[in-house]
């Protein structure tokens, strides 16, 4: 199936005003995505870490309580895997496009109902289980997002910025993690701990409606790649994505799965176990914990920044490397850091976790994207950027609080160096992708 003609984008000179104007479209068109897709992150993982322990699960107490609504967040990881491979079918065979608008509704309106939820006392064990359902459509959905945002940039991006523009959705998850938190902080102040807890929390998941409807507004007006257009005119379509990256880039894909998880691994534990330990353990307040996410998002906003330009220069690889490596020396600081049990070292362990993990994340886009051939880049890119998620998001946060209260903080941190070293090595075994042309056919190569 050939793309529509009104789709593809008209060919303009690179570094034309024409040219300029349309990557500052696309750009846009990437990066309100990605806010959705992070701003959910946010408010439901503080959700899940404040609130929803009583919501959802007052029948658990406050531990187990605690313990399954966690657990609610690792139902998107699950569901990511199988998201990435249905969109990434329909994103290689179909379209980038159409297949963003497709994942953008449904994120977006699985949040909004989240908001909408009645509570355990209201409609009792329904109320969990509409919970979960809702996570598994998000974690669908979240399992195409990245994939597309990052390659209806990089497809389109001029070779020597194509770091910096692919950087974009790493850049909106930042903001949207700040603006989450914000509109928590914010909900917070506004009234009394027991008004947050009863229907307080509800606001941010109603405001993303806001949000959903503009991303809409710019993904309907959006245009096919040229790259994807140029492939479905000179090769066709895949009819099996997932089967072709996998036999086509034996090697390449197990690497690149692991490339990013010392990033899922740092992100998670902040707005997952950081965040409750601040909350619970040091007792600092909804609106502290709140303040400090706040200032977490912009310091990865300003880490992707610094390392999606520097990819520009020295490529995609060495500064992966050299990112994966402060990950690997910090992960053995963090927990002693974090529990030193002052105000202090949590703000210094939420920084520089996130300033690391924005490291990891800048050059992701533009490097997964040139890893890839275009007959199965959505598929390919998709499913190695969720895996990094599982293994780096899901596990840490679900094992981190079983293997301190047993072994200590030390003997966890290590476990997160070993793992951080382990894709540090997969980073060195991977090429150097930062003259490739996507549209060049890596099968070949």
């Amino acid at each position: 199936m050939h793309a529509h003609k009104s789709d593809v984008l008209p060919m303009v000179l690179p570094g034309s005003p024409n040219a300029d104007r349309e990557m500052r479209r696309i750009g846009v068109a990437g990066f309100v995505g990605t806010v959705i897709e992070f701003f959910d992150l946010q408010i439901y993982s503080t959700a899940a870490a404040l609130v929803f322990a009583h919501v959802f699960f007052p029948q658990l107490g406050r531990v187990a309580g605690t313990v399954a609504a966690f657990g609610t967040i690792g139902v998107v990881f699950i569901a990511r895997p199988l998201g990435s491979i249905i969109f990434g079918h329909f994103g290689d065979r179909l379209g980038r496009k159409k297949t963003l608008v497709v994942s953008l509704l449904m994120m977006g309106l699985s949040t909004v109902l989240v908001g909408l939820l009645p509570t355990s006392e209201q409609i009792g064990i329904i109320a969990p289980i509409l919970l979960i359902s809702l996570r598994v459509v998000q974690g669908l959905a979240a399992g195409g997002e990245f994939a597309g945002a990052a390659l209806i940039i990089s497809e389109n991006a001029p070779v020597e910025k194509r770091g910096a523009w692919s950087a974009l959705p790493a850049m909106g998850g930042a903001v949207a993690l700040s603006a989450g938190a914000l509109t928590f902080a914010v909900t917070s102040m506004a009234m009394s701990a027991d008004a947050f807890r009863t229907w307080g929390w509800r606001i941010p998941f109603l405001f993303s409606t806001v949000l959903l409807l503009l991303g809409l507004y710019i993904r309907l007006r959006m245009n096919e790649t040229p790259v994807f257009a140029k492939e479905l005119r000179l090769r066709g379509a895949s009819r099996f994505p997932v089967l072709d990256a996998i036999a086509s880039q034996p090697r390449d894909m197990p690497l690149s799965c692991m490339v990013a998880v010392p990033a899922f691994t740092m992100l998670y534990l902040v707005v997952t176990y950081v965040l409750n330990y601040g909350a619970s353990e040091l007792r600092l307040g909804y609106t502290t914990v709140t303040l400090v996410s706040v200032a977490s998002g912009i310091i990865m906003l300003l880490g992707v920044l610094v390392t999606s330009r520097l990819s520009d220069r020295i490529g995609r690889r060495a500064t992966l490397i050299g990112a994966n490596g402060l990950a690997t020396l910090w992960a053995v600081l963090l927990f002693p850091v974090l529990h030193a049990g002052t105000f202090a070292a949590y703000a210094v362990a939420v920084v520089v976790t996130m300033f690391i993990a924005g490291f990891i994340f800048g050059p992701i886009g533009s490097y997964m994207s040139e890893l890839f051939d275009t007959r199965y880049r959505y598929t390919a890119v998709g499913l190695c950027y969720n895996a990094s998620g599982i293994l780096g998001g899901a596990v840490p946060p679900l094992i981190a609080g079983p293997i301190i209260s047993a072994y200590g903080t030390i003997v966890f941190g290590t476990v997160l160096a070993i793992m951080c070293f382990v894709c540090l090595c997969c980073c060195i075994a991977l090429p150097e992708t930062k003259h490739r042309a996507l549209d060049v056919n890596m099968e070949t190569k």
